[in-house]
């Protein structure tokens, strides 16, 4: 798959709707905070090591930089933290434990701190790996399962559904992202910093050479 060309071409379309300012804060933010010294902020240490992985996992470093490199994971971490919901939140938390526990269970291994790449890429996929009818199925149940949560109700879901997802979410949110990072705004995306002639019904492929623009 040609990430650059899917990136340049997808449009922003995850259901979430955040006012430009807190998504700038939160963008501006994470290119302030050095990836090396990161401290979660929603996030335990571990649990941001192995988002840290996994974010690499679905954009690794290609022809462009990798989810990583662009610090996705700090993003994903305070979007967590500062505009999710506390329902998103509670749903963002307890899908990431059933996932860690199948990664963990897979690998044989103990500590999340010890699960690697290789550890966690297979358990990424299968999370995934549904038919179109399959993943309607849970996202209904998922939808089911959010409602009654936020009416005060009991409600539970599966350990396969609750791990689709947590990587269905997360990939949407690595995606997203990394599109809002000032790298791919200004490399990887048509950016024009000093806007000039307003085209109203320009074709994309005669003004950008069918790139978006950067938001």
């Amino acid at each position: 798959m040609d990430r650059r060309r899917v990136l340049k071409n997808m449009g922003l379309s995850l259901g979430y709707m955040v006012a430009t300012p807190t998504l700038l804060s939160i963008v501006q933010s994470c290119k302030n905070e050095p990836a090396i010294t990161w401290t979660p902020d929603f996030l335990t240490q571990s649990e941001g090591s192995v988002l840290t992985k996994l974010v690499d996992i679905i954009l690794p470093k290609t022809d462009t930089l990798s989810a990583s490199e662009v610090q996705v994971d700090i993003f994903i971490d305070k979007f967590a933290n500062e505009v999710m919901e506390k329902n998103q939140q509670d749903l963002f938390k307890m899908s990431m434990g059933k996932f860690l526990d199948k990664a963990l269970a897979d690998s044989g291994k103990v500590k999340a701190d010890d699960l690697t790449a290789e550890d966690l890429e297979p358990v990424v996929a299968s999370s995934l790996k549904y038919s179109k009818e399959d993943q309607t199925a849970m996202l209904e149940s998922i939808n089911k399962y959010t409602e009654a949560i936020e009416e005060g109700k009991t409600s539970t879901l599966d350990d396969e559904t609750t791990r689709f997802a947590f990587a269905n979410n997360l990939r949407g949110l690595v995606i997203w992202g990394y599109k809002a990072s000032e790298y791919v705004g200004e490399e990887v995306l048509e950016y024009l910093p000093v806007p000039g002639e307003y085209i109203a019904c320009g074709d994309v492929q005669e003004l950008t050479g069918g790139k978006a623009w950067s938001l």
